[in-house]
């Protein structure tokens, strides 16, 4: 509908879009401070004149929107979804929402710093899910960003499982639509025994080759870090995802930093060559509480002009009582490297992997206990449930968001994705 009588030169639409997209398009339009109607007009303008074959955008559950266009401007619209087809008018004006996002992303996508967001995934103890967790993210940050995904945290669903009220919880990752995030990622498998680099379908760095703990000890001799990077070739990622692959020399990595001078910071020097290259690092750890881990922990800090909260620590942990120890170690570890180098670590979140209630009661009092930590702790920021999808994809050796993009596994790793950058 268009009222006439406009204010100024504009005149009022009324229609409809999904309550997400609209979500999406109100938050970008103040990030970049921009009038959410000359974002709309902007948007229309460029999808008549793309001739790019889009997506289709879910619209089921649209609600009224409205805004002020252009004079002729929804004309205009009208006239070019009749010409594609007969889209109806509320698809294009959602395609057109869905383009502007696109093209105007949000400035948290790149630090002002101009470094990347460094995600260390981390627990001393094995098993957890760590290279899952590390995959999944670093696939979200890469993923098409004119792809509509699915994004839920599933801690609504573990809580009321667990007994722990809503009103209890503070802000949650409803269950919503987003569009990709389109980021260029590097993902670096750090432990040597190597399960992320296979998982995807990669070779190993050869042993008497270079290799990360080379270039971190000083040890290479055969060109740059670059070199080692192999891109994922997956059409979901648009050659956005890159993984540095594991080498079995880091079982010695302890060994051949031990001695470095800022031992703490060989990590760093070693990746420094790669970080203008990428918007966002995830470095998959390996279970330990060694000097390595140590490096990791000093590369995730928070570095001069940044802000808080935009790199750091994701862990990852069970409902277990075992897992509650083993976080326990990490935390110590990380508060005495804080304050033996002085500098900030931020804690991004806890991620609870393999949940199932059905498991019985240890199972959810353990749960009640990650999501009752309380101030002083990272808050669980995403909870995934034991599901096959993921075992399947690491059958297939190839990335979980691309081999079930739609599976609440997949929603999860993209709320944990959006939460932490």
């Amino acid at each position: 509908m268009v009222t006439s009588k406009p204010v100024g030169d504009r005149e009022k639409v009324v229609s409809k879009l999904p309550a997400w997209l609209r979500q999406d398009l109100k938050i970008r339009a103040a990030e970049l401070g921009v009038d959410i109607q000359d974002a709309t007009a902007e948007g229309i303008e460029l999808w008549r004149a793309t001739d790019e074959k889009l997506p289709a955008v879910d619209t089921s559950g649209a609600a009224t929107f409205s805004t002020w266009l252009l004079p002729g401007q929804w004309d205009a619209l009208k006239a070019t979804c009749h010409d594609r087809a007969r889209i109806p008018f509320v698809q294009g004006l959602a395609q057109s929402i869905a383009l502007w996002l696109r093209e105007h992303p949000s400035p948290k996508h790149r630090p002002v710093t101009g470094i990347p967001r460094r995600k260390i995934v981390c627990n001393q103890k094995g098993g957890v899910g760590k290279t899952a967790v590390a995959a999944g993210i670093a696939e979200a940050y890469a993923e098409d960003p004119s792809a509509v995904v699915g994004v839920e945290s599933g801690i609504i669903k573990a809580a009321a499982a667990a007994g722990v009220p809503r009103e209890n919880l503070g802000a949650l990752a409803e269950a919503r639509q987003a569009t990709g995030m389109g980021l260029r990622v590097l993902l670096v498998d750090y432990d040597p025994q190597g399960h992320l680099t296979k998982q995807l379908g990669l070779q190993h760095l050869p042993a008497d080759g270079d290799s990360l703990a080379k270039h971190m000890s000083g040890q290479a001799t055969n060109g740059t870090i670059k070199d080692l990077v192999v891109t994922v070739k997956e059409p979901r990622f648009g050659g956005r995802l890159d993984v540095l692959p594991a080498c079995p020399d880091s079982f010695l990595l302890d060994i051949m930093i031990v001695s470095a001078r800022n031992r703490q910071a060989t990590l760093e020097r070693a990746l420094e060559p790669l970080e203008s290259d990428y918007d966002v690092i995830v470095v998959d750890c390996p279970p330990s509480l060694g000097v390595g881990m140590d490096a990791a922990i000093y590369y995730g800090r928070r570095r001069d002009g940044e802000a808080p909260g935009v790199s750091g620590t994701v862990i990852v942990v069970l409902a277990e009582d075992s897992s509650a120890d083993a976080y326990a170690m990490l935390i110590d570890q990380i508060e005495s490297g804080k304050h033996d180098w002085r500098i900030e670590v931020d804690y991004l979140g806890l991620v609870v992997n393999a949940y199932d209630p059905r498991d019985g009661y240890i199972i959810t009092s353990s749960m009640r206990s990650w999501l009752e930590l309380g101030e002083g702790h990272p808050p669980v920021i995403a909870v995934i449930d034991r599901l096959k999808e993921q075992r399947e994809a690491v059958r297939g050796k190839v990335p979980l968001l691309s081999y079930a993009p739609d599976c609440p596994q997949a929603n999860v790793m993209r709320a944990i994705a959006k939460e932490s950058l």
